[in-house]
């Protein structure tokens, strides 16, 4: 496929920045050691935040809208797999492989003052971070049910499933384009996202959609094929609706995922219907895109600034909390005890907002000397074809 990437769609990318950020924060409430060291939680302790793991499935949602839109819409006949999967390669891999080098010498230096008795920490050993799950992380096989646990960096667990993912996808419209028709892709679509939606359910029998190593492809295979359907069904979408109802639909849309994410803490089962909530709202943004007040919010600065940099807030995270945590401890309880009875929950507060900050640092560092020429650097390596863009391809992540 001869293709030049499409501009992003700035309030996509805003969404997927505040997701990303979303997922960051019910981090840093939920994780043990904070719960354990702060008597009183954060002030924005609320219900969205502790279930905003569920946001996961919107960046799988949002990853399909893109591919579809980046790669089917006007040069369906083009398409190649090979090329294809390079750029998605490229885009994902470069920071994920630097990541797990960070946490691989983060387990060294702490085995390394384990030993040296700087630091009291049992057990000394790699534990589940061992030699076998950091070959599976290098082949992104590591949530693909070789393991049934979260190694090394954690959130990476979603870029393995994916990438197979896209590996499906690109396989599906190449099928599509032998028999020469664009229904047969969004018939094939429709089928895997709701048989792995029924298999989920009948099948596996899971209380909610919170799968990760366990069958986490077919959390993915979902929402990402669900996103693909999306795109055909916003091209139907009459477009003589009043601004005013257009804008009603998409404030309806977002309130109705925020209040479906807060609710999914006390009924998980909810958590099967966000798949379906997630893609009418962004479905909605792609078919009103001069609505008056959604979409001109999400194209504030601020917001397209982190949605630009939300592959990297969501990779590298997990190790800036590592190192909150162990900052934590250090502090020892009596000053967080101080702190927290001249102002209840300040002392998580500060944590959350210095921590969170930290990982926008790491992130901003991350997108420019990672993911932009680590991207290039890959394409290069793999020669994919010069008239592909060397712009980074769009992608939902935190694509992812």
């Amino acid at each position: 496929m001869v293709h030049r990437e499409k501009a992003h769609v700035l309030p996509l990318d805003s969404i997927r920045g505040i997701a990303a950020t979303s997922v960051v924060i019910h981090h840093l409430l939920l994780m043990p050691t904070f719960l354990a060291a702060f008597p009183h939680n954060a002030w924005i302790n609320w219900s969205f935040f502790r279930s905003a793991w569920l946001l996961v499935d919107l960046f799988f949602v949002l990853s399909g809208i893109v591919m579809t839109l980046s790669y089917v819409n006007g040069e369906f006949g083009r398409f190649s797999v090979r090329e294809f999967m390079v750029r998605r390669l490229a885009r994902v891999y470069p920071l994920h492989i630097v990541m797990l080098l960070a946490s691989l010498l983060f387990r060294l230096l702490r085995i390394g003052l384990v030993t040296a008795g700087v630091v009291v920490a049992v057990p000394t050993a790699f534990e589940v971070n061992n030699g076998y799950s950091f070959v599976l992380n290098i082949f992104l096989l590591h949530s693909m049910g070789f393991i049934d646990y979260l190694s090394w960096n954690a959130p990476s667990w979603s870029i393995s499933v994916e990438f197979y993912t896209y590996l499906v996808f690109g396989l599906v419209v190449l099928l599509a384009q032998r028999l020469s028709s664009l229904v047969c892709l969004y018939i094939c679509a429709g089928l895997i996202a709701a048989g792995s939606l029924l298999v989920i359910i009948f099948v596996l029998d899971k209380p909610s959609l919170g799968l990760q190593t366990d069958f986490g492809i077919l959390r993915c295979f979902t929402s990402f094929f669900l996103g693909v359907v999306t795109v055909r069904l916003v091209q139907r979408v009459p477009r003589g609706i009043a601004p005013a109802s257009q804008g009603a639909i998409q404030l309806a849309a977002m309130v109705a995922s925020i209040v479906l994410v807060s609710a999914v803490e006390v009924y998980p089962v909810a958590s099967f219907l966000a798949p379906l909530t997630f893609a009418v709202f962004l479905g909605s943004l792609l078919a009103f895109p001069d609505a008056m007040l959604v979409p001109r919010v999400l194209v504030a600065r601020p917001l397209v600034w982190v949605g630009r940099r939300s592959y990297s807030v969501y990779m590298v995270h997990a190790l800036v909390v590592l190192f909150a945590e162990y900052f934590v401890r250090a502090v020892g309880p009596r000053p967080i005890g101080t702190l927290d009875s001249i102002c209840a929950g300040l002392p998580a507060t500060i944590n959350l907002v210095v921590s969170l900050a930290a990982v926008f640092v790491v992130s901003h560092f991350t997108y420019l000397y990672v993911e932009i020429p680590g991207g290039k650097l890959f394409r290069n390596l793999l020669r994919t074809r010069p008239e592909f863009s060397t712009a980074p391809a769009p992608s939902a992540r935190p694509s992812n």
